[in-house]
């Protein structure tokens, strides 16, 4: 009976540790130009990443909100991935209040590239919950530029990170919680003063970035967030171009978020991965 009863106890205990946490990836629909917003070839290439982590079992949601939700069945993080504004799949009134109570049962939340932009109102008080930060028309822009992270805070998500630089679109001047509470910036730089060259518009200048530029002031490209019900949840403003998958560094940031949010310990020198040039050749939008 006794070596029954420690059998059980080992069994369950084996069985615990074996479960895999699940990951929603919402993809977008089809958008831009070829290699520029590969909502769906990105998902499945992250999911491919993370093929051969136990930890994780990612799922890939193509066109943007699933026709059944039950796929959110048993979800420790959902990230979408997708274009935004009134287009963004999560905006309609009854799909923001059930992820409301995923994200009241711990589920985190992310949200990628054109995934930050919400309508303010209701979907950005929704984001700020969440994540704590979105793009807001004639608030955040959203220039395409070299960035140069140099350094990288103390933080589970910039775990194995090394300094990079690459080009993307990367918004920025986002709106964030007041004072940044519960807030870590990830990815901060001072962008250079070229961002600022169009004219003002929706997501091209305003008078307030400009003030902020002004003023020097530090842009917030992917932070993260603790939620006071124990949530997690993340945003990252770059993913324009597909190609920009292949950078070992900008890949690693966004996996490393994954787990964060997903309540997963993030390995010391980051969640690794390998992705080939016939990686991020497959799956491409017929465009």
């Amino acid at each position: 009976m006794r070596l029954t009863s420690l059998l059980l106890v080992f069994l369950t205990a084996l069985s615990l540790k074996a479960a895999p946490k699940k990951i929603v990836l919402l993809a977008g629909s089809r958008s831009h130009g070829a290699g520029e917003h590969e909502f769906r070839a990105g998902c499945l290439l992250l999911a491919h990443a993370l093929e051969n982590h136990p930890e994780v079992q990612v799922t890939v949601v193509s066109n943007g909100w699933p026709a059944d939700t039950s796929v959110f069945s048993g979800a420790a993080a959902v990230v979408t991935y997708a274009d935004g504004g009134s287009s963004h799949p999560v905006i309609q009134p009854e799909r923001l209040k059930f992820l409301d109570q995923l994200a009241s049962q711990g589920v985190g939340i992310g949200a990628m590239h054109y995934g930050v932009e919400v309508p303010a109102g209701e979907p950005g008080f929704a984001m700020l919950r969440w994540t704590g930060g979105y793009f807001e028309a004639f608030w955040s822009i959203n220039p395409t530029w070299t960035a140069r992270f140099n350094s990288l805070p103390d933080h589970p998500v910039a775990r194995g990170v090394k300094p990079f630089e690459i080009h993307d679109e990367w918004y920025y001047h986002m709106r964030f919680a007041p004072n940044l509470l519960g807030v870590t910036p990830i990815l901060s730089v001072i962008p250079p003063k070229e961002t600022l060259n169009r004219p003002n518009g929706p997501h091209s200048g305003n008078p307030f970035v400009r003030a902020a530029a002004a003023r020097s002031e530090a842009q917030h490209l992917m932070w993260v967030l603790e939620r006071p019900d124990g949530g997690r949840g993340f945003g990252f403003t770059g993913g324009h171009y597909h190609k920009n998958w292949g950078d070992e560094n900008f890949r690693k940031l966004v996996l490393n978020a994954f787990y964060w949010i997903a309540k997963v310990q993030v390995p010391s020198g980051g969640v690794l991965s390998s992705i080939s040039p016939a990686d991020l050749a497959r799956d491409l939008d017929v465009k």
